[in-house]
């Protein structure tokens, strides 16, 4: 069992808690972060690391895995402790005002401030009723590209209509061997400019586009090896190194859910002075709050955790004026 003590726990290892290390770090505040993956990142890393991003502020595009490289030199200086790989499950709040924080294996954190950063909560991937689809996992199945030169020169069937699916098969259109998109409807639920492209690649016939259709069987023997494509009534079996069913993530808020916070659809209810929420102490920023006018966007978080180390700087140091400091003009100054 692991005993933390720290200024600031942050639940959450995404872009935007590992950002808030940042804003928290620029006013002497120390931070300890847990997250139920093994590492830090949180989606950019465990879905899409290797994908573009477009819309942070000074990168006209950066790869996502490279912005949490990017994140984690960024807080060096500060000196953020970890516990990567456990679930938070309890919160027990002290009389002092204070917070034990504990998770699954047992780690303890005190802190005095507590910031919700979790993104969407722990999050499953949405899985299609097929018969032992599971029983492929790994072995050809999977629910995310991770890596997208793992499917170089192979033959992989994707399937979905939204925006990962579209972005996927746009990416990986000139790395497989073979690449097949299918679709349950004709319309796609994604950007019109990422549709309009896949229906170029099909016209051109670098991808194999399927509509109105369903992936219904998956086959092969220690690996998978196909998967049976059906439409009015129809089956193909196609050959396939890889099926991607790419039907988003399923949030849930998990342990969260018990510690007395206000809920709105699976979110935490903010006031958006400063991200607080109707607990003292507790903050929540990012995807997992919400309030009028919420935009679930990275940017969007970085601003929220950039007011909420102002409020927890209060709380840190109530005896202490804060007054705001340029970075241009005073620096990154280490933590010690």
């Amino acid at each position: 069992m692991e005993k933390v003590t720290t200024d600031i726990c942050i639940v959450g290892a995404g872009p935007v808690g590992l950002f808030a290390v940042f804003e928290a770090g620029l006013l002497k505040m120390r931070c300890h972060v847990v997250d139920a993956l093994a590492a830090v990142g949180g989606q950019l890393t465990e879905i899409y690391p290797k994908k573009p991003i477009y819309d942070i502020p000074g990168f006209p595009e950066v790869l996502a895995g490279d912005l949490v490289k990017n994140l984690q030199q960024q807080i060096a200086p500060f000196h953020p402790t970890f516990t990567l790989g456990e679930r938070v499950e309890h919160l027990d709040k002290q009389e002092d005002g204070s917070f034990i924080v504990k998770t699954v294996a047992g780690t303890e954190i005190a802190c005095k401030v507590v910031v919700i950063a979790g993104g969407l909560g722990s999050f499953e991937p949405r899985k299609p009723a097929i018969e032992n689809l599971e029983g492929y996992e790994g072995k050809g199945v999977t629910y995310m590209v991770r890596d997208p030169e793992e499917f170089r020169d192979k033959r992989v069937v994707l399937a979905g209509g939204g925006d990962s699916a579209l972005d996927w098969t746009i990416y990986l259109a000139d790395l497989c061997k073979e690449l097949t998109l299918v679709h349950r409807g004709t319309t796609f639920r994604g950007a019109p400019e990422s549709a309009e492209k896949v229906l170029h690649l099909a016209e051109e016939g670098r991808i194999n586009l399927v509509l109105k259709s369903n992936v219904t069987e998956v086959h092969g023997e220690e690996q998978l090896e196909g998967v049976t494509i059906e439409a009015n009534n129809e089956a193909n079996q196609v050959e396939a190194d890889y099926f991607i069913p790419l039907f988003g993530l399923v949030p849930k808020l998990g342990p969260l859910e018990n510690w007395g916070l206000e809920l709105e659809k699976n979110a935490i209810v903010v006031n958006t002075f400063d991200y607080s929420t109707n607990i003292p102490g507790i903050f929540a920023i990012g995807d997992i709050n919400t309030y009028p006018g919420k935009l679930k966007l990275i940017l969007c978080g970085f601003h929220e955790a950039a007011l909420m180390a102002q409020s927890a700087y209060n709380i840190i140091y109530p005896d202490k004026k804060f007054v705001l400091k340029y970075t241009t003009v005073n620096g990154i100054q280490e933590l010690q």
